[in-house]
């Protein structure tokens, strides 16, 4: 029989908190991943991958279940944890950075999300290249913000050669071509 602390058991848990909150209950995910922070830490120390990832897990869903500033903070924390452990190109460190750029803007603040997202930018695109979808996911959230940040052609250029793109590496049906499509619709009117 497996104990509390088994590897198995964490894993569990891990996909469970996800389960969770992709099932609607942002704040059940934020509790689950809390609790499982505190034994992850317990066991691996503070700069384990599982506990760094686990950290940007449970920022994702306090932001999610209501609280950006929480999260926003929580990932500005881990960033610089992440960056010394794992390295500035790694995926999970990249990741963390266009999570906190996100949740900066969520949290009020668009144009730090904006130029939080064009720094991040070169980066995917030099670490896993320029038809990546995190790049291209990069690109979309960097016109989103652009916008928000008062700049409306800025966003809708950006939208305009992110949809060409989208259509030629993804076809004219994806979700996100047409997500691409449906925001820069929306722009031009």
């Amino acid at each position: 029989m497996l104990g509390p602390d088994a590897q198995e058991v964490l894993t569990t848990r891990n996909n469970l908190a996800s389960a969770i909150g992709e099932a609607g209950n942002p704040a059940g995910a934020r509790d689950a991943y809390a609790a499982l922070l505190t034994d992850l830490e317990r066991l691996h120390g503070p700069d384990a991958p599982a506990v760094l990832t686990t950290r940007n897990n449970l920022a994702e869903w306090i932001g999610q279940a209501g609280d950006p500033a929480k999260a926003r903070d929580a990932l500005a924390v881990l960033l610089p944890d992440r960056v010394r452990v794992l390295g500035h190109d790694a995926p999970g460190t990249l990741a963390t950075r266009a999570s906190l750029a996100r949740w900066s803007g969520e949290a009020g603040d668009p144009t730090r999300a904006r130029d939080a997202l064009a720094s991040l930018l070169p980066d995917l695109v030099r670490v896993l290249g320029k038809t990546s979808p995190n790049t291209l996911r990069a690109r979309a959230s960097l016109a989103w913000w652009t916008g928000k940040a008062g700049n409306a052609a800025g966003a809708r250029d950006a939208l305009a050669a992110l949809l060409t793109d989208r259509v030629r590496l993804l076809g004219p049906e994806h979700p996100d071509t047409l997500e691409s499509r449906a925001w820069l619709d929306r722009l031009s009117r």
